[in-house]
């Protein structure tokens, strides 16, 4: 009998439905949920069908630009990856992968702290550093100025602090399941350090409860400037005065972000903040925007409210699952495409034609 046809995914949303076949219940459940009764997760998705696109017409587009820059770098479209953990999970070679398909499609990896292969070996795998480092702070703050310092040399760009995170979100799937990491994966930045193995909860909800600290205040990025020369990204901000005390401490770009709706519940969606912090910012740091983007007219619609770029998740998590590398590099070239299109069809040729003109919210959808 002649072997089935394999489908090729045409979309995110596919290679959403794949990933289950692909992953253990653990994995999956690590990876698609979100905080408490996951309202914020799936807001994050919704929120984006609020706002509607107004099309300029007549406007030649037979020749598209999506390249732009991000503190200074060049990059090919303004899609970057989301530092995730342990993708590991997902694929044997994980974050390796992932910082390859990167490279490939000529933007930026954030890789996590808490990834399941090191910061040298993701630097190794690519020849173009096009790459971040998202930093969690330890409470040893001696391994927290090792975790920067290593960043550093091995070539990262910037230092993406986390700054929503003082506990972890309440992941009652990961409280379920137990959530550990498997036998032969560890924590590959943090030599020696282990996942506490819970019954009843999830081993990295108490890992963030023993190891990180709570107490960091925006005095955190003064200390931060004065052991590294990178520029400070900060990532979770949702309101105009936490944006304003960013640029003051001296952050150089901002993510607006809600953890991917994997902390506390109940808090906005990342569209809804976005215009509020881009307009405290007054252009004084770059503001780029995570949660629930799966089409090329989210990204369009992001770039009109005034982000610089867009931060892609859990999408590149089942691109990665389904096919490896090659999976994660398609599911970046299916968004770049859909976003090339939405510049064509809303008479936008480059990404400095898309403006605030472009898109309006509806209470429809809200």
């Amino acid at each position: 009998m002649p072997s089935e046809r394999r489908i090729k995914p045409i979309n995110l949303h596919e290679y959403e439905a794949l990933a289950p076949q692909h992953l253990s219940k653990m994995a999956l459940d690590y990876y698609a949920s979100g905080a408490g009764d996951e309202v914020t997760l799936r807001r994050n998705r919704g929120a984006w069908k609020a706002y509607m696109l107004r099309p300029r017409a007549l406007v030649d587009v037979s020749q598209r630009d999506l390249s732009t820059r991000v503190l200074g770098q060049a990059i090919r479209m303004p899609i970057l990856i989301a530092p995730m953990a342990f993708q590991c999970l997902a694929h044997p070679e994980g974050e390796v992968a992932t910082a390859r398909a990167a490279a490939d499609m000529g933007t930026i990896v954030v890789l996590s702290t808490l990834s399941t292969k090191s910061l040298e070996e993701v630097a190794q795998a690519q020849k173009e550093p096009l790459r971040w480092f998202q930093l969690y702070v330890h409470r040893d703050r001696g391994l927290t100025r090792h975790l920067v310092e290593r960043a550093q040399l091995a070539g990262f760009q910037a230092l993406c602090l986390t700054a929503d995170a003082p506990l972890l979100g309440r992941r009652e799937r990961d409280a379920r399941n137990a959530f550990a990491l498997p036998a032969g994966m560890e924590l590959a930045n943090l030599a020696g350090a282990e996942m506490p193995h819970e019954e009843g909860e999830s081993g990295l909800f108490a890992y963030f409860a023993r190891q990180l600290d709570a107490g960091l205040t925006w005095t955190f990025l003064e200390w931060l400037r004065s052991v590294s020369s990178l520029p400070i990204v900060v990532k979770g901000v949702l309101r105009a005065d936490d944006a304003a005390q960013a640029v003051e401490h001296g952050a150089a770009a901002i993510i607006v972000s809600n953890h991917g709706g994997r902390q506390l519940d109940g808090a906005i969606a990342t569209i809804d903040a976005l215009s509020e912090v881009v307009a405290a910012v007054a252009g004084k740091a770059e503001v780029l925007v995570d949660g629930g983007i799966r089409r090329g007219t989210d990204v369009l619609k992001a770039l009109a409210l005034g982000a610089r770029a867009v931060l892609l998740g859990r999408p590149v998590l089942w691109g990665l699952a389904v096919g490896g590398e090659a999976g994660a590099r398609h599911v970046l070239e299916l968004l770049r495409d859909e976003l090339d299109l939405a510049m064509a069809l809303s008479g936008s040729a480059t990404v400095a034609d898309i403006d605030a003109s472009l898109v309006v919210r509806h209470r429809e959808g809200a």
